[in-house]
């Protein structure tokens, strides 16, 4: 591998002189984005008790992109570096730094062929995605080769192998892959029916020592509990695409033949004992995804819907949370972008669930438009993990102003999305609104006002979870280059969560933010002063439990 890469930065280096006598001129670009962390603690948040406030006090995580194009070859190379890391584990710290990626890409008529760490996916990746999400540090590249073949104009065969990437590492097992892409037409190109239809299948074959390993934990179970676990996995996947008009309808059927899979809510019973934990058990899979969306004359409308029964599909079983996924399951629920709207997220359950979501947005006249969105998500057995209902709309004034409002009501289920027992379903009410005001065309000013209003958690006598909370927030931006930001979130009522103080009774705390962006031509730097309450970040779907954080973040992002 470092000879390949060493490989790699030579010709990153050197081919623009090589390709001077070449007719096709060399492209290269690429782009850095690095965040570094400056911790400052604070016990009554809970921003303390890791190494980064104990004794580090500073953090960095930083990507490094190169992109290279000549003689018909793509290159690609990618340099990571994390020092005292809190993204890989959040009570944790993680410092490595090497060659995170490199890949090379040729096409050879209708051959097409790629090397190295590759990002894909099978239709909508319910059984096969290779992907990366920054700010959960899942970077699930497949290490591997693969081969595509045009076999007519709007047909295309894929074939891939390889292994499944782990931070610097790569994990044993061994992953291999088939899909069938297409395209038709039924009637002419203006009123009639498009398909894009596909096939897929994918395998895993367990490596030794994770079956080794999975024996050996299934050895200390009772005998009810024993299973002989499967050296290799199929996973199968239809999909297809449907288009007339203004109507799009998506639909794909996956079914996963017996994996040993993690249940976090297992029960062992050991002499009479029963313990709810981690447990592993080994069945077959399936998901129904279906989406139908409307679009026309100012009137948009989304219907999904989605059946998940034991489809959890890793590259070894033992790996939890967001290690080691080989698939994506697509997230049912809206994604909400204001801070308090956005502190609670359904994260998608992989071994049960039956989730809808409707999405309707219409557009009035040019100055008033709305959107409304419900999502309701269960348990194969009718028990409630989300619901959300939302609404908002908006007014716009010419070019001077625009005023946006609107309220959320949610029903969420802390006990299965973070882990916390005898907690009731948090219930919130959260009203919110945004106003912009454009002074000139480089000066403008944005102003957003929420509050979260929860139920009473009975077994306490007090609100559920952190309780109740406000948050306001100034923007004020000076285009092209500045932008200031002043914001802060105060939880007015105290919950369950909520911290104490030294006799133990529960205090309000504000959680302020300052940040300030500056951005010249295709560089952004920001500098921020952060306080944030423990919470849940979430990104497609995919879910982990963010500690608080008290300190600086600094950021640099580029683009050459």
């Amino acid at each position: 591998m470092k000879l390949i890469c060493s490989a790699i930065i030579f010709l990153l280096l050197t081919g623009s002189v090589l390709a001077q006598s070449n007719r096709n001129d060399p492209r290269i670009s690429g782009s850095l984005e690095t965040n570094a962390n400056f911790f400052i603690r604070d016990t009554l948040i809970g921003a303390a008790n890791t190494p980064q406030y104990d004794r580090q006090l500073y953090g960095a995580d930083a990507w490094l992109n190169l992109m290279y194009s000549n003689w018909g070859f793509d290159f690609g190379l990618r340099f990571d570096l994390f020092n005292n890391s809190n993204l890989l584990n959040p009570t944790g710290s993680y410092t490595d730094e090497g060659i995170g990626r490199w890949f090379i890409n040729k096409k050879i008529n209708r051959l097409g062929i790629s090397a190295g760490y590759l990002y894909d996916q099978i239709g909508s990746g319910i059984i096969f995605r290779a992907y990366e999400e920054r700010p959960l540090l899942i970077d699930n590249a497949l290490y591997g080769l693969r081969l595509t073949y045009d076999l007519v104009p709007d047909w295309q065969v894929k074939a891939f192998t390889g292994r499944q990437k782990q931070q610097f590492d790569i994990y044993g097992s061994v992953l291999r892959g088939l899909s069938v892409e297409g395209f038709l037409t039924l009637g002419d190109s203006t009123a009639g029916v498009a398909l894009a239809p596909g096939f897929g299948v994918i395998s895993r074959t367990l490596d030794d020592p994770s079956m080794n390993s999975l024996v050996a934990t299934l050895n200390t179970y009772p005998a009810s509990d024993i299973f002989v676990p499967k050296y290799n996995t199929y996973a199968f996947s239809f999909y297809n695409t449907l288009s007339s008009g203004p109507i799009s309808w998506y639909l794909e059927a996956a079914y996963k033949t017996e994996d040993a899979m993690n249940d976090p809510f297992g029960t062992i019973t050991r002499e009479g004992v029963s313990v709810v934990g981690d447990k592993f058990i080994q069945r077959p899979g399936s998901v129904l995804y279906s989406s139908l969306s409307y679009a026309q004359s100012g009137f948009g409308f989304t219907l999904e819907a989605k059946r998940t029964e034991n489809f959890s599909f890793r590259t070894r079983p033992q790996e939890q949370l967001n290690r080691g996924l080989v698939n994506f399951l697509p997230p049912m629920a809206k994604v909400n972008t204001y801070r308090l709207t956005a502190r609670y997220n359904a994260a998608t359950q992989e071994l049960g669930e039956l989730a809808f979501q409707a999405d309707a947005r219409y557009l009035f006249n040019k100055n008033w438009s709305a959107n409304v969105n419900v999502s309701n998500i269960t348990t194969l057995e009718n028990a409630l993990l989300y619901r959300e209902i939302y609404a908002e709309i908006g007014y716009k004034y010419k070019r001077d102003w625009s005023l946006l409002g609107g309220v959320q009501m949610q029903n969420y289920n802390q006990r299965i999305y973070e882990f916390k027992p005898d907690v009731p379903n948090v219930q919130t009410v959260t009203p919110f609104a945004e106003f912009l005001y454009k002074f000139s065309r480089t000066r403008s000013m944005r102003l957003e006002a929420q509050a979260m209003l929860t139920g009473e958690d009975q077994a306490v006598e007090l609100r559920q979870d952190y309780g109740n909370w406000l948050f306001g927030l100034a923007e004020f931006s000076v285009a092209p280059h500045w932008t200031f930001t002043v914001s802060d979130m105060y939880n007015m009522t105290p919950g369950r969560q909520s911290p104490e103080n030294s006799n133990g009774e529960k205090v309000s705390v504000h959680y302020p933010r300052v940040d300030v962006y500056y951005t010249f031509r295709s560089n952004r730097f920001s500098l921020s002063y952060v306080k944030q309450v423990e919470g849940v970040v979430c990104a497609g779907g995919i879910c982990r439990l963010e500690p608080a954080f008290s300190g600086v973040k600094m950021t640099v992002n580029s683009t050459f």
